[in-house]
């Protein structure tokens, strides 16, 4: 679970840029609106943290099937809220260097999440597809 605020930190340091861009002069009504959605997303991502468990891990790995809470209708919320997080942060900031790397992370997800499937699509199989079958994303 360490590994786990690594992601807090990250979404902090975001939140810091987007502070900074407020003391610039960098606030409007999309910024504000921004970040609220943001902090919507973040406390989601953080609940699915929680309810993943002990299940979490960093590499994939099928240690067993997360179906309840969150997971009960959207396979990945990690990723969703997470990435939504970073990208109602960035649409705050109003910088384009700061969408180039979400778009970075976004290809790193997506290589992440196509390796987790196939893990647990191995480990769990007419389980997991019936799972899939059931939720989003």
């Amino acid at each position: 679970m360490k590994l786990q605020w690594i992601d807090i930190f990250s979404y902090l340091v975001y939140l810091a840029f987007f502070g900074f861009g407020v003391i610039a002069g960098l606030h409007n009504a999309l910024s504000y609106t921004a970040l609220c959605l943001s902090l919507v997303c973040a406390v989601l991502w953080f609940v699915a943290r929680w309810q993943l468990g002990d299940a979490f891990s960093v590499t994939a790995q099928a240690r067993h099937l997360v179906t309840q809470g969150l997971y009960s209708k959207i396979r990945h919320p990690i990723y969703v809220f997470g990435t939504l997080a970073f990208l109602f942060v960035v649409l705050a900031l109003q910088g384009w260097p700061a969408l180039i790397i979400w778009a970075i992370v976004i290809m790193v997800q997506v290589a992440r999440l196509r390796r987790e499937e196939q893990v647990l699509a191995g480990m769990f199989g007419e389980e997991y597809i019936a799972y899939r079958s059931r939720t989003w994303f």
